[in-house]
């Protein structure tokens, strides 16, 4: 049963289409927001306004951004030559989260999923190519999920770039087969990029 009340139902709608928010739980969201000061609620709808407003992606590596570029690839103490590659943002937070990288990143928005219609030029596959061929570029660090998804997009990528000279290696497995970055614990996500290892060693396993 909806409440007689168009911003109502329109903010219980919104909430709902978030992932992992259902009509009940968005419901008891807007109550709970009902109960607050009327500035709180203006503050909170506010901070989504700026979110839209003021929010970018990097036009380097596509992590997120008030600017045209993210505040790790316009940091000197970069190493400029060592990109990780990433499956999310989240995955960008999670490593930074380490303090064992020191290099810059690329985001890819996700991963080829043939599953979910997910292919290669749905992703920002060639967007990569084309920063390793234009930029001096030495090492690229596939840093993707260990999943079958995951898998196959390291491939993918290591195909299309395994003639160019780069030397491309892949996170240690001291993460679980099947896990995903995000959920991993500092520690060993840490040691496992410092333990990379070349990819093409991982063809033989």
């Amino acid at each position: 049963m909806q409440i007689p009340s168009n911003a109502f139902n329109n903010a219980v709608d919104q909430l709902s289409s978030l992932p992992g928010i259902g009509k009940k739980t968005a419901l008891r969201l807007v109550l709970h927001l009902l109960n607050r000061p009327s500035n709180d609620i203006k503050l909170f709808g506010n901070s989504f306004t700026e979110l839209a407003e003021q929010i970018n992606y990097c036009q380097n590596c596509f992590y997120i951004s008030e600017s045209t570029h993210c505040s790790i690839c316009n940091n000197p103490s970069r190493t400029e030559n060592i990109v990780c590659v990433v499956e999310n943002v989240l995955d960008v937070i999670a490593i930074e989260n380490t303090n064992q990288f020191k290099g810059k990143y690329h985001v890819l928005g996700g991963i080829i999923s043939p599953m979910e219609g997910i292919g290669p030029s749905d992703i920002k596959i060639n967007e990569l190519i084309e920063r390793v061929k234009s930029n001096q570029t030495e090492e690229l660090i596939m840093a993707l999920s260990t999943t079958m998804e995951g898998d196959a997009t390291n491939f993918y990528i290591y195909k299309k770039l395994k003639d160019t000279g780069v030397k491309i290696s892949t996170i240690a497995r001291g993460i679980g087969i099947g896990d995903e970055l995000e959920y991993t614990d500092e520690l060993t996500l840490g040691r496992s990029i410092i333990n990379r290892i070349p990819f093409e060693n991982t063809l033989t396993l």
